[in-house]
């Protein structure tokens, strides 16, 4: 049943109806899009042509082209092909400078074993159709094939080459080198083939090496994987039976019975396989993929072996080659080093000669040098020894010994009177400066009767005012204190006449001043001479308020230098 046209480009829609038409249009009626075909009327009566609506055209034309075209293959080049998520492809198949939009669903795209490509030349199985939206001609693919004689297998083959290309497995710089001299080969491929026999019989004639062989089918549908294991196998092998290359391949034969070594995963196995890998498929004209990944190619399997295993032959040969060259060369060399050693023996001879004469003369030079050199020496220490003595006589200090020693002497009895007469002098002016400071001293203020008084919080009090009855004070006597309690607080009244209070002058001499200043009740203060000091008088508590008479207070001496204690 051929598919309803689908837009190129876009996701087909659902198959339906016979032809790619939807089955309400398989016969063009009445419609929404056509109005039914009227004849119209000729100006002179004669009836006019039939006119058609586009719906009805297309599809005319669909049906038309279905009946007289069944499925049928078209063949041309592959251009502007799309591949979209939904699977389908949409590409233009070109040829003869004509084109035919081709249109093929996912589940026949899905078929296909190869990969569609720009510029491929394919034959396409499918039906013409037109698809009815946009009057568009074109091609429902069904199937596909490579066109041009070329079968589907060697499309495939193609591109897995140039996707291994790009992944870099037939770079040269991969390519890893044969060991020279290989301890154990091993051998991939069927144990009843021409190839195995053809290897172990060039290895017996070049060099007789230890085979390890891998057994493997190889043509046949199971042939790749079996080769892989084959492969894995040998280079698993560990110990003493371990190989140092490998050979893989199999006889002549035809390109069916070769495909097998043609296999993706075959070719990865042996780019990832740990040990050098020589390939030998088919014949001279023969390449695989396996020949083109392996280490080394080798057109047939014997040739393999020689490439893996030295000639003895040869390599006697060889040997004797390099014996006869390293003779002659011995020989030559021996020669050689004879002719040099006479010739460096008679140059060593002159050479030491004219040295041993060079340095004779240096010899003598550097003696003369250094006897000149020593005599001028010598007048100039003789020279230098005549001028210190003159020197030495002119300032020698025992002719000035005797002048500087009386001298001394001198000089020691003027410091004993000096010091004397300083002596008497400073011990007047000592004592009066002690008496000043014994005059001046809060201690022996408080010797003639005075009391320092402080209140519970140790601040010095200065007026009556300050206390009040009942207040417990501390009185700093000269020997001892007292706490007393305050009784009573009184006015302050005139001060009564004390004795003078020496004062220092200007100069340090002793002053009186005599003049009073009444303070608090009970408190008669006096600011004496000498700055930060203060007289007071303190009153009994019992006492009479008129009384002024020295007994009845106690004398006391304020420090400005306490106030704040």
């Amino acid at each position: 049943m051929a598919r309803r046209g689908i837009p190129f480009g876009k996701p087909p829609p659902a198959p339906g109806g016979r032809g790619g038409v939807d089955p309400a249009h398989e016969r063009p009626g009445p419609g929404p899009q056509d109005a039914p075909p009227q004849q119209q009327q000729h100006p002179r009566g004669r009836p006019g042509p039939r006119i058609h609506g586009v719906h009805e055209v297309v599809s005319l034309a669909h049906r038309t082209l279905e009946r007289a075209l069944p499925a049928l293959w078209v063949e041309g080049e592959v251009s502007n092909l799309s591949l979209p998520r939904s699977g389908h492809a949409y590409f233009t198949l070109e040829g003869g400078g004509a084109a035919l939009s081709t249109a093929m669903w996912a589940t026949s795209v899905r078929r296909l074993r190869f990969r569609l490509e720009d510029g491929q030349r394919l034959r396409v199985f499918g039906r013409l159709g037109i698809y009815l939206n946009q009057g568009r001609f074109q091609l429902y693919a069904d199937r596909a094939e490579p066109a041009g004689g070329v079968g589907e297998r060697t499309l495939q083959l193609e591109q897995l080459k140039r996707r291994l290309a790009d992944e870099g497995l037939f770079a040269a710089a991969r390519k890893r080198p044969l060991p020279p001299w290989p301890r154990r080969v091993g051998v991939v491929t069927s144990p009843t083939g021409a190839a195995i026999h053809d290897i172990l019989q060039v290895m017996r004639r070049r060099m007789p090496t230890p085979v390890l062989l891998s057994p493997a089918k190889v043509q046949g549908p199971d042939a790749p994987l079996e080769l892989m294991a084959a492969l894995r196998r040998l280079a698993a092998v560990e110990g003493e039976d371990a190989v140092d290359v490998i050979i893989i391949g199999r006889g002549g034969g035809s390109l069916e019975d070769l495909w097998a070594f043609n296999h993706e995963g075959l070719a990865r196995a042996v780019a990832e396989c740990p040990l050098p890998v020589v390939s030998a498929v088919g014949h001279e004209v023969d390449v695989s993929i396996c020949d083109l990944v392996a280490d080394r190619r080798a057109a047939t399997p014997s040739q393999a072996a020689e490439l893996v295993v030295p000639d003895r032959e040869a390599l006697r040969e060889r040997l004797a080659s390099h014996e006869r060259r390293l003779v002659r060369g011995i020989e030559r060399h021996t020669v050689d080093l004879g002719a040099r050693l006479h010739g460096n023996s008679s140059r060593l001879e002159r050479w030491g000669q004219a040295l041993v004469r060079r340095e004779r003369e240096h010899l003598r030079v550097a003696s003369a040098r250094l006897e000149r050199s020593l005599r001028a020496q010598l007048r100039s220490q003789r020279a230098r020894h005549r001028a210190l003595a003159e020197r030495l006589r002119a300032n020698d200090p025992r002719a000035r010994l005797g002048e500087e020693r009386a001298e001394l002497r001198a000089l020691e009895r003027r410091l004993l009177r000096s010091g004397r007469a300083l002596t008497a002098e400073l011990r007047p002016r000592l004592a009066r400066a002690a008496g000043k400071l014994d005059a001046l001293s809060p201690l022996s203020v408080l010797g003639r009767g005075y009391a320092l008084v402080r209140d519970d919080e140790g601040r010095v009090i200065r007026d009556a005012a300050e206390v009040e009855r009942g207040d417990r004070l501390a009185l700093r006597l000269a020997r001892g204190a007292l706490e007393v309690s305050v009784e009573a607080t009184h006015g302050a009244d005139p001060a009564p006449t004390l004795p003078p209070t020496p004062q220092l002058g200007a100069r340090g001499e002793t002053q009186h001043d005599t003049s009073l200043g009444p303070s608090a009740d009970g408190v008669v203060a006096k600011t004496c001479g000498t700055p930060g000091t203060a007289a007071f008088w303190l009153r009994a508590p019992d006492e009479n308020p008129g009384a002024r008479s020295r007994a009845g207070f106690h004398h006391g001496l304020l420090d400005e230098g306490t106030k704040d204690e």
